[in-house]
């Protein structure tokens, strides 16, 4: 049985590592966002959660795409700023938009308005569905793999 978890360790060896450095980032952006968001709301933006939402997401993904650069994705291909933080701001405004949605939904179909009700849906359940689309996206689209690497990937692929 070791033999085996290790062997299938080995494959997974890479993704884990990354997954687990982008869940460090995310932590810690995730804790950015919820207290810009937080304080947005007792600061002037009470009655306008999705307002706030935006701004407290848009600071926490530029400080997201700086520590994914330069941790998470730092062995990758490096494309170019502007590209790589346009496109990361691009899809990361694909996760705001099914946040937002999480938090509409309970704002303004569930009439859910209290605190908890607001950061449950923006707070818990948008972010965890946002977070799975940026892994993949940021993956895909974002820090490219190196060049040979994508070849020899592409090459096993098309003998499976």
């Amino acid at each position: 049985m070791t033999a085996r978890v290790k062997a299938l360790y080995a494959v997974f060896e890479g993704l884990l590592h990354e997954i687990a450095k982008f869940g460090v980032v995310g932590a810690v952006n995730y804790v950015l966002d919820v207290s810009v968001f937080n304080l947005l709301l007792a600061e002037g933006l009470h009655g306008k959660p999705l307002t706030a939402k935006t701004v407290s997401t848009v600071i926490a993904a530029t400080s997201s795409y700086f520590m994914n650069r330069h941790w998470t994705w730092r062995h990758r291909e490096r494309t170019g700023l502007v590209r790589e933080y346009g496109l990361f701001i691009l899809l990361s405004g694909v996760g705001l938009a099914i946040t937002v949605a999480c938090l509409g939904f309970g704002e303004y179909v569930l009439h859910e308005h209290s605190w908890l009700a607001r950061n449950f849906w923006g707070n818990v359940v948008g972010v965890a569905f946002g977070m799975v689309w940026r892994f993949w996206s940021f993956k895909k689209w974002v820090f490219l793999e190196p060049e040979e690497q994508a070849t020899e990937d592409a090459a096993h692929e098309a003998l499976v």
